[in-house]
């Protein structure tokens, strides 16, 4: 029928429109009231967070137990105020990244990315906290269409559209390769450029990923790389060796820069390295 709520409502407004100015203030109240019982008569619809982090190990900084105060003492602000989500309850549910060894597993957090889905079709998913957890849950949440939020994706991997629903909140090595040409642009650091670093493969290589962002970067404005791998877990490992290849592939290509130097010539900044 017409003369239901929406009628009631309606009814309502056209008196405070056309009502005397000096019932305008309790008409205006009484309109408050109304809108506030209205809401508490409507059923609040659940919206669930799906967590994704490491449970204890604090070696992460985005472990559950830095991040999870924060997300707790947001709900409850947001569930407080009925302004910010009108109709609306706010909640999570939180599962571990972690393998039976505490380290960030790629295999165990899209397991279960998909029981959180599943279980309970989450609106927005918070982590991984990891370069390799996030990529195959960034698949996952690009494929059901579902917001992740993540300071844990700072890889350069992550560029170039293959995980749009992803959205990095924390530094990334690509913004930190800049940072660092930057530095060189304005020292005057144009001879050589030599990185070397440290990997551990079975974690999630956070100085691998740190150098790439500077090593990519590097390429892209004529400055010559070179990568030399080592394994650090065999013994023994002949560091000196190591230098001095390193310093005769300097050597070799800064001669053929000078041989072949005209393109290096043309370009904003000239630079002759390797790394």
């Amino acid at each position: 029928m017409f003369w239901g709520k929406e009628a009631c409502t309606l009814l309502m407004i056209l008196l405070f429109l056309v009502g005397p100015s000096a019932g305008r203030e309790p008409r205006r109240r009484s309109m408050r009231r109304h809108a506030r019982a209205h809401r508490a008569q409507q059923p609040q619809q659940n919206i669930t967070l799906a967590v994704i982090l490491p449970r204890s190990n604090m070696n992460y900084p985005w472990a559950w137990p830095r991040v999870g105060p924060a997300v707790e003492r947001a709900i409850r602000t947001i569930n407080s105020d009925p302004t910010l989500l009108p109709d609306h309850h706010l909640t999570y549910a939180f599962k571990s990244s972690e393998d039976e060894n505490g380290i960030c597993s790629e295999s165990v957090a899209p397991l279960v990315a998909v029981d959180l889905k599943l279980a309970y079709d989450p609106w927005a998913f918070i982590g991984p906290g990891c370069s390799y957890t996030s990529s195959p849950v960034g698949l996952f949440t690009t494929h059901w269409e579902v917001p992740m939020i993540t300071a844990g994706a700072p890889a350069v991997a992550f560029y170039g559209g293959i995980y749009p629903s992803i959205t990095n909140t924390g530094p990334t090595h690509k913004k930190l390769g800049r940072f660092g040409l930057q530095i060189c642009q304005n020292f005057g650091w144009r001879e050589h450029v030599t990185l070397m670093f440290s990997d551990n493969k079975v974690d999630d290589r956070p100085c691998y990923f740190a150098m790439e962002g500077l090593y990519t970067e590097l390429k892209n404005i004529n400055i010559s790389t070179q990568d030399s791998v080592f394994e650090e877990s065999k013994t023994p490992i002949n560091y000196s060796q190591i230098l001095t290849d390193i310093q005769s592939s300097g050597r070799a290509r800064g001669n053929m820069s000078r041989i072949d130097g005209s393109a290096a010539r043309q370009s904003t900044q000239s630079w002759k390295g390797n790394c």
